[in-house]
């Protein structure tokens, strides 16, 4: 008996743990054509939405140029480096699952087939008690100084719990 105890406990340990490493997965929400193209999808703007999966309450809209075309739609294609970030409280309050850094990588996800990546890191203004989400892209050789920025206050009854 204590034997499929153990087992139990360790399944579900195991388990916790891997839905606690599973990467953030983007709604796409919409999208809009922006350049017809006579092969594959048009060239378009992707709205998306992410919700941040260690602050309960918030998600991030980020809309971003998707490339078409014969290449964009097998996923060759590398999309331009310009998105636009709007975050907002969506639930009546926002808890946090545990402590959060200064400054961590939300989310990321690859925007061509070789180095190139979409970046949400979320900063915490602790004087302030608000959640700054910057939204960025990043090459292997150059990054581009293309971003954009979005805060989050926090009500001052909810402290948030920075590492």
């Amino acid at each position: 008996m204590r034997k499929v105890l153990k087992l139990a406990m360790l399944m579900t340990v195991s388990l916790v743990s891997l839905s606690a490493t599973l990467p953030v997965t983007a709604q796409e929400l919409g999208d809009v054509s922006t350049a017809f193209r006579w092969l594959g999808k048009n060239d378009r703007i992707a709205v998306e939405a992410y919700d941040d999966p260690k602050v309960i309450g918030v998600t991030c809209y980020v809309s971003r140029a998707r490339t078409g075309g014969v290449k964009g739609t097998v996923g060759l294609a590398e999309d331009k480096a310009e998105a636009s970030i709007a975050c907002r409280q969506v639930a009546a309050t926002v808890t946090f699952k545990g402590t959060v850094p200064q400054q961590e990588d939300v989310f990321s996800e690859r925007m061509s087939i070789l180095f190139k990546r979409l970046h949400i890191v979320r900063l915490v203004d602790v004087k302030r008690n608000t959640l700054v989400y910057l939204t960025y892209s990043d090459k292997l050789i150059d990054g581009s100084p293309m971003n954009a920025i979005t805060a989050v206050p926090v009500a001052a009854s909810t402290p948030i719990p920075v590492k």
